[in-house]
């Protein structure tokens, strides 16, 4: 049992990254970014090779920085030539798929096995013992959610959050939403492209189809959170997006541990959380106006 509840912090917090990037493009942007199953693997695919070839380390901004380009591309698509935002993240995530391949060298999935990751790395230096990809995964999640509150508080993190609540305002406010949208997207997909280098260096194998799914459950991750928390507050967005991902892993492990549902039906599962999340706010005035409802006819009868 511990075994299982170190690997679903593990997988809790590189899936984290996920759940945050979709924070910052759908709920700060209100963008539907539909770039993520893709990204996800470009940043894998990037990630593995470089690894691969001898740089774990150089791997990870690489793969960042790539990132950052399919979120240009969507942006670009979006902004610059009208493609609607759900349209223009489906073009770009379907011509990742050729383009990931090519950084996979035409194959469909790329081994690390006997080849030094991130991991592996920071396990040599003896730093928390058996727990030490707990603690490096963790390392970087909080790191990364410490610098997106504090990009999110600049003039630019400001007008990013006014375009998502208010694009007409902006523009008479004279701050292009051009720019901001392409320098949101771009670093939602950055993120996104961290978590797919992290978890192809954890898994020791980047495959062509490991995206599949990844923007479900990362919304997933980031509802289930922000059920718990509430969505008042930035703090508390990105704070969500953490723990709404351990409340999921954490699921996603009891379910596999107890065979309570065969490892096919997995993905209904997580078809059920999203839906239960997303309908628990509309579920919960439901109760609450039965209730009132209920009480004002019993004070009539009496």
């Amino acid at each position: 049992m511990l075994y299982i509840s170190q690997t679903a912090l593990e997988l809790g917090f590189l899936y984290a990254l996920v759940a945050m990037a979709l924070f910052l493009s759908y709920r700060i942007l209100d963008i539907a970014d539909l770039t993520t199953d893709g990204c996800f693997v470009f940043g894998a695919a990037v990630s593995v090779t470089m690894a691969a070839a001898g740089h774990p380390y150089l791997a990870i901004p690489a793969a960042m920085a790539a990132g950052a380009s399919a979120g240009f591309v969507t942006a670009f698509l979006q902004t610059r030539l009208g493609v609607p935002s759900i349209l223009a993240g489906i073009v770009t995530n379907t011509g990742l798929y050729t383009v990931n391949l090519m950084v996979m060298g035409w194959s469909s999935n790329v081994s690390l096995l006997k080849t030094d990751t991130i991991f592996s790395l920071f396990e040599d230096t003896g730093i928390g013992g058996k727990w030490s990809d707990v603690i490096l995964s963790g390392g970087i999640v909080i790191a990364v959610g410490v610098l997106l509150l504090l990009f999110l508080g600049t003039r630019i993190g400001l007008s990013i959050r006014a375009t998502g609540n208010n694009i007409r305002m902006v523009r008479s406010s004279s701050i292009n939403p051009t720019v901001t949208i392409t320098i949101g997207l771009c670093i939602s997909n950055a993120m996104t492209a961290l978590s797919g280098a992290m978890v192809g260096q954890y898994q020791n194998t980047a495959d062509i189809n490991g995206g599949t799914g990844i923007v479900v459950i990362g919304l997933a991750c980031l509802i289930i959170g922000e059920t718990v928390l509430g969505r008042r507050t930035v703090k508390k967005g990105v704070i969500a997006a953490v723990i709404g991902s351990m409340i999921y892993r954490f699921i996603y492990a009891i379910v596999l541990y107890t065979k309570v549902v065969p490892v096919q039906g997995l993905k209904l599962i997580t078809a059920i959380v999203v839906g239960a999340a997303i309908a628990f706010p509309t579920i919960k005035s439901w109760v609450l106006f039965q209730k009132r409802k209920y009480a004002v006819r019993r004070k009539g009868e009496n």
